[in-house]
């Protein structure tokens, strides 16, 4: 699963943890995501997330 982040506060988006809070549930991926989604800390359109590679453990 991928792993995505909001260019302006780097809010993460992880496909396997989803965001129930914001009714986005776990598996969910990108793509999936409807257009209109927007950062739940500062309201960056879905457009301004980028892909990211996680560290390694």
């Amino acid at each position: 699963m991928s792993h995505y982040q909001c260019g302006a506060c780097f809010f993460p988006y992880n496909e396997e943890e989803g965001l129930p809070d914001e009714g986005i549930a776990p598996g969910t991926l990108w793509a999936d995501i409807p257009e209109s989604f927007t950062c739940p800390e500062c309201g960056t359109a879905k457009a301004g997330f980028i892909a990211y590679e996680p560290p390694a453990n």
